[in-house]
């Protein structure tokens, strides 16, 4: 990763830790950041463990990247730091979001998460912000793992002993569970029976959610809010999908790690096929170009997206990675600050099908047996569709 981005980077157990770390590293207790409001609640629990008040931002309604221009001069003005999101791996506009942080003197993360093989203004995603967050458990698929990369290699040593602080002792349960789980989730595939798995966990209460967004609870987050910054606090909500973020990682998990890391250019090749392959379509808003990133998820702008996921369902692809309401919607005003101009963050999530590029042919073959629709561009919203960022920010 180093080798990369061009940046020092510190292991993190997930993602979502390693966002924290720096969260608390650069911004005091009740600052204010702003963020997509169409991204994971996870993130969002986040932010408001580190004890900041998320900002919810215009977004451009065809990818679902910040639009800095809408964003009002008063906002700008009341920031104590910018979070990108790179929804699916399609690139937020880092070049001009790094110029406004660094007139306003406020430091730029960036969450890339879904973008390990993205690039933007001739750089990584993740080579613009003061420090940037990236996510093992998606292209690399170790179900474990993330990074956190900074541009001042000298506080490696102050974000690995914040990290060590807040860690977890392993446990030998733990690492035979992550041992023996792709084995498991192969014989799930194998036999067909994912959706019957998926059914009986449910009728267990062993998953977290029942729709698309977790149980926001207000009530117990106003309390958990009180004690921020405090990750104990906001456990129950930071943990979903993925219990064992804070895990002291062991020999079995890394080794793992490692040798999934050692695939990357040969699952960003695949990715970046598929995804041409489905900017092609009639679903994609943003047509492929001569430099492709190798999308996690495809965002294609569906009328309907339920009647697009059970078709595709019928035939073993599943959709996940849908963030429909957008946050402040979700969250209300008790929590954060709604955007000035939600409705393109409204369409967005309504319309948007994430279909993972490696699936992309059987994909496209059952949207048009199931004579699936495009959505129609919103007539309020009228930013035309266009090349997609990615291709604008190529020449800098």
């Amino acid at each position: 990763m180093r080798a990369r981005l061009g940046r020092e980077c510190v292991y993190m157990p997930s993602c979502r830790l390693g966002l924290y770390v720096a969260l608390r590293h650069w911004c005091p207790p009740g600052g204010r950041i702003l963020m997509s409001p169409v991204n994971d609640d996870v993130i969002f629990f986040v932010v408001l463990a580190a004890g900041l008040r998320p900002v919810q931002a215009p977004l451009n309604p065809f990818d679902a990247s910040i639009d800095i221009d809408a964003v009002p001069a008063d906002v700008w003005g009341s920031l104590s730091a910018v979070l990108t999101t790179n929804l699916y791996g399609n690139p937020d506009p880092a070049p001009r979001l790094r110029a406004r942080c660094a007139s306003l003197g406020i430091p730029l993360f960036e969450d890339a998460a879904h973008a390990i093989g993205s690039e933007v203004g001739g750089r990584p995603v993740g080579a613009w912000g003061d420090a940037s967050v990236f996510s093992l458990s998606k292209h690399v698929d170790a179900k474990a793992g993330g990074m956190l990369a900074v541009a001042d290699p000298d506080l490696a040593d102050a974000l690995r002993a914040a990290r060590d602080e807040l860690l977890v002792p392993r446990r030998a349960r733990s690492e035979l569970t992550y041992a023996v789980r792709p084995y498991a989730e192969a014989a799930v595939r194998g036999l067909g029976l994912r959706r019957a798995a998926w059914a009986t966990m449910g009728l267990l209460g062993l998953t977290e959610r029942e729709g698309i967004r977790m149980p926001l609870r207000p009530r117990e987050l106003s309390r958990a809010a009180d004690a921020a910054p405090d990750l104990g606090a906001h456990h129950a909500w930071v943990r979903v999908d993925m219990h064992d973020y804070r895990l002291e990682p062991g020999p079995v998990r890394l080794r793992r790690i490692g040798r999934r890391l050692g695939r990357l250019d040969e699952i960003l090749a695949a990715s970046r096929a598929g995804t041409e392959l489905l900017l092609s379509s009639r679903w994609a808003p943003l047509r492929a170009g001569s430099a492709v990133q190798p999308l996690f998820r495809v965002p294609l702008l569906v009328a309907d997206r339920d009647a697009a996921m059970a078709a595709l369902a019928r035939r073993g692809i599943v959709v996940g990675y849908l963030y429909d309401p957008p946050l402040d919607d979700y969250a209300g005003a008790e929590f954060t600050d709604p955007s000035p101009a939600p409705e393109a963050a409204r369409w967005f999530a309504r319309h948007a099908l994430p279909v993972d590029p490696l699936r992309a042919r059987a994909a496209l073959d059952v949207l048009e047996r199931s004579g699936i629709r495009p959505a129609a561009p919103p007539r309020a919203l009228t930013r035309p569709p266009g090349p997609a960022p990615r291709e604008r920010e190529a020449g800098g």
